[in-house]
């Protein structure tokens, strides 16, 4: 952990630059290259998004807890509520944990389903039914 309390983003000071060369140190840490932390989506009971204010007054919304999913079928997207992790190509622990990631495994009211957008981003579980 930084002295900033989040990731330091930056490229690598080994690598060459192309030719052979080393690559110069063109400056040090700044406080607009920290990230933030993994923000580990968990199912529950209804959703809970928080607001996150970026670099110029826009802002996005971070989903925390998820407990309904958009679900594409073949008649087009509906609602499902998520029941639990199945299985997760991440980390086999996410499963035990509840926590959902792009690719994520979950099963629903409708049947199971694989998790197509990345939720803490976007906000929302996008979802499509597995045959």
């Amino acid at each position: 952990m930084s002295i900033y309390k989040k990731q330091r983003q930056g490229g690598s000071k080994t690598k060459s630059s192309g030719n052979g060369k080393r690559r110069l140190k063109f400056s040090g840490k700044r406080m607009y290259n920290g990230g933030s932390y993994f923000t580990a989506t968990k199912s529950a009971d209804k959703n809970v998004t928080k607001r996150i204010r970026h670099r110029g007054g826009s802002s996005s919304r971070i989903l925390h807890r998820a407990g309904v999913a958009n679900l594409l079928t073949d008649n087009g997207y509906v609602k499902a509520t998520i029941k639990n992790v199945v299985e997760s190509k991440d980390n086999r622990n996410f499963a035990r944990l509840n926590i959902i990631t792009k690719g994520t495994i979950i099963e629903t009211d409708k049947g199971k389903a694989v998790v197509i957008n990345r939720p803490a981003r976007s906000g929302a579980i996008n979802a499509r039914l597995l045959k």
